[in-house]
């Protein structure tokens, strides 16, 4: 099998023409190749998943049904109308946005009301807080609150923003994902960074050191009130690389204005590690229903 690229996806510029030979030998009966075109996707959408849904066990139960969704769908996808990755990302995207609301999507309502929650929790440092554990809770907490700001967009800003914003695609395929025109999907991106952007500059001391929220001053009362558990830590586990890996611009490179700073927030996530799509491919086997959809 290939080496699987780090190159991201949901580039403007995706190497179609692989993605058809892997599609028809998948549907001629190559589980191989069906087993690497997912394998070239499922990361990313697992990681969208996450940053849509805030929470990562939910995002991993979706990415696999999205991918089921994909396999016994790919005799259906017609090239003659349009590129791969839009026809697969649009199917994904339309999955995610018709699932019900995760627990952390219902708990957080607005801005106003995530930042008063903030406020409300005390500052308070750990009695070790130059310990290096103390930092690996920090980054907990500092992820988990980048996240809930995240929650506090409509589910279709947030996508926009997650696959537009943070994973860089261009308006050209953007556009054609999100069957909008390249200027309005310009313009709605603009607009959402400007919503998300304002608050974060009024109220997180991430970006402006004016604000006085601190992530390391809220951990002790994140772990208090269960956010981050020190037993089952979420962001600071299993992950090899970080979004800004997967993207054309990297932190080093930028000339910091004010925007991008934010932006850097999120791109600096790590990225979780791909499911085994083997373990799809198998279920998708062992159902008789979605077996007689494909022929492998």
């Amino acid at each position: 099998m290939m080496e699987i690229s780090r190159k991201n996806p949901l580039s403007s510029s995706p190497d179609e023409q692989a993605n058809i030979e892997l599609i028809n030998q998948a549907i001629a009966g190559s589980r191989k190749a069906l087993n690497q075109l997912l394998e070239i996707h499922n990361q990313f959408i697992f990681n969208i998943a996450i940053k849509m849904i805030g929470d990562v066990e939910r995002a991993k139960d979706m990415t696999q049904d999205i991918l089921i969704k994909i396999t016994t769908n790919l005799a259906k996808y017609d090239a003659q109308k349009g590129a791969f990755t839009p026809w697969l990302y649009r199917l994904a995207f339309n999955y995610i946005l018709d699932q019900k609301k995760s627990k952390t999507e219902n708990n957080i309502k607005s801005f106003s009301q995530f930042f008063n929650f903030i406020d409300d929790v005390p500052d308070q440092l750990l009695s070790d807080g130059d310990s290096e554990e103390s930092e690996i809770y920090s980054r907990e907490t500092k992820i988990k609150c980048t996240t809930g700001m995240l929650m506090c967009l409509s589910r279709e800003d947030r996508l926009l923003y997650v696959v537009g914003e943070l994973f860089q695609i261009d308006h050209n395929l953007g556009s054609t994902i999100f069957d909008i025109s390249k200027d309005n999907f310009r313009k709605k991106l603009s607009r959402i960074r400007k919503d998300l952007y304002q608050w974060m500059n009024n109220r997180c001391g991430l970006v402006n050191t004016d604000n006085p929220c601190r992530c390391k001053k809220k951990t002790k009362g994140f772990i208090e009130r269960g956010i981050v558990d020190p037993d089952k830590l979420i962001w600071n586990d299993d992950f090899k690389h970080r979004i800004e890996d997967f993207t054309s611009t990297k932190l080093e490179e930028l000339q910091i204005s004010a925007d991008q700073a934010y932006a850097t927030l999120y791109r600096e996530h790590p990225m979780k590690e791909q499911i085994t799509t083997e373990e799809v491919i198998s279920a998708v086997l062992g159902d008789k229903n979605l077996r007689e959809m494909i022929d492998l």
